[in-house]
């Protein structure tokens, strides 16, 4: 009777012992699903002396469709929008156009008068009997009111939330959906980086407003945004959206001249689209390159990369966000690597007025991006993100001109001052450095 009451009390021991190692392998699982990175270290260009495919070499747009999977066709019009003065007066007309469908994804939105203006353009497509779909991600848009979403599905609009936070499914927590999605009948898109938030109304020079550049387009890049927008819903909804109320069947021959391409980057483990799009554009700038991004939290292999294109004579230059900054962490962490690029020759700029929130890139005046797509761990590993990239001299060359605008308003950073931080100002960079993967 002892024995086996012995026996018992050690089975109990055991079970318990091998339930706790359970538990322990699925926390590190967690762990390192919720910390991944991705691995590119370099471009090898095998065999070519000349490196890489310089920007302006034809096999350069066919590696960036190869390794994204992005088609760049010619035939779009683009329009480059700058802040909220410049975006949502056009597209509130647009979306008053509207015949038969509407889609909406977005990532952040909270109460005020652009989220009012977009619940009544919408309730009144809605009410004409067009078919208005709006996503919201589960995250970024919790703070609207229930009778804000009561009053759209009333009119009949169709609200759905992606990735909602609840226990089961805490393993997709950190995977959000970033990407900012407006479709007009299959015809007209908006990207970029704005929401429906009053931090984007007005021009982007006040202390409140946030400083933003978002893109519209026609052509064959709209199919793809819509496609982006199918995808997700589906996966909110299970409902697959088809046919010709969505992707018209009607030639884009001539919508416009500008070879773009809709750039949809999802979740993933490994190597991800985001940064094999990062990566080739670094390696083959051969002249400027010109990155604006509100998280600018480059990773040892990123920082080599943009240390070897300043190192080999490109002008390589950061426009990122300052003293107004939402997320003071992230601005932090970017600190944390001024030293390092600046040494390299890479100039860094801070913008002072406001929140410098846009996410653009240009490389030698031909090769351009305007998206949601931040320059951290969490837009190349993690989020659901849309991005329009555009081969067109004329447009980046706008591009061009409104980033070098923009630095007239920012604080160049040196290596001097940088140097003469006071110490808790550098530990606090290297404490937010710590959380990297998670920023």
């Amino acid at each position: 009777m002892h024995n086996s009451r012995r026996m018992l009390v050690w089975l109990k021991r055991i079970a318990l012992a091998l339930l706790l190692i359970v538990v322990l392998v699925f926390a590190l699982i967690g762990l390192l699903t919720v910390t991944r990175g991705t691995p590119v270290e370099y471009v090898l260009a095998k065999g070519d002396p000349r490196g890489p495919p310089a920007t302006d070499d034809p096999l350069f747009r066919r590696t960036i469709e190869l390794n994204t999977g992005v088609d760049l066709e010619a035939g779009n019009a683009v329009q480059v929008l700058e802040n909220g003065v410049g975006t949502y007066p056009l597209l509130w007309q647009d979306i008053r156009t509207c015949r038969q469908t509407v889609t909406v994804q977005m990532y952040f939105a909270k109460p005020g008068a652009v989220a009012d203006t977009m619940g009544a353009v919408l309730r009144e497509c809605a009410k004409r009997g067009v078919r208005v779909l709006l996503l919201l991600d589960g995250f970024g848009a919790q703070s609207l009111t229930k009778e804000w979403r009561a009053s759209l599905t009333a009119a009949g609009v169709e609200v759905a939330y992606l990735r909602q936070l609840r226990w089961y499914t805490l393993h997709m927590a950190t995977e959000r959906s970033h990407a900012r999605v407006i479709v007009v009948d299959g015809r007209v898109a908006y990207t970029g980086g704005f929401g429906l938030a009053d931090y984007w109304l007005g021009s982007g020079h006040k202390p409140d407003e946030w400083r933003e550049t978002n893109v519209r387009f026609e052509g064959p890049a709209v199919a793809e945004l819509q496609a982006a927008f199918a995808v997700a819903w589906a996966e909110a909804t299970g409902e697959l959206l088809t046919g010709d109320a969505f992707y018209p069947p009607v030639s884009f021959d001539t919508a416009g001249t500008v070879r773009a391409g809709l750039f949809h980057a999802v979740p993933s483990t490994g190597s991800t689209p985001a940064e094999r799009f990062y990566a080739l554009t670094i390696a083959g700038a051969r002249k400027t390159l010109y990155i604006t991004n509100a998280y600018f939290v480059p990773d040892d292999d990123f920082r080599n990369l943009l240390k070897a294109a300043a190192k080999r004579g490109v002008d390589v230059r950061i426009l990122t966000t300052g003293p107004n900054t939402d997320v003071r962490s992230t601005l932090w962490a970017g600190q944390w690597r001024y030293p390092e690029l600046l040494r390299a020759g890479v100039r860094i700029y801070e913008y002072q007025p406001a929140n410098m929130h846009a996410k653009t890139l240009s490389a030698d005046g031909v090769w351009g991006s305007v998206g949601s797509m931040n320059f951290d761990n969490r837009s190349l590993a993690f989020n659901n993100e849309t991005t329009l990239l555009i081969y067109d001299r004329r447009i980046v060359a706008g591009m061009d001109t409104m980033f070098l605008n923009d630095l007239k308003a920012s604080k160049e950073m040196t290596l001097a001052e940088v140097r003469r931080w006071p110490w808790w100002r550098r530990a606090r960079s290297a404490m937010a450095d710590m959380l990297e993967r998670l920023l």
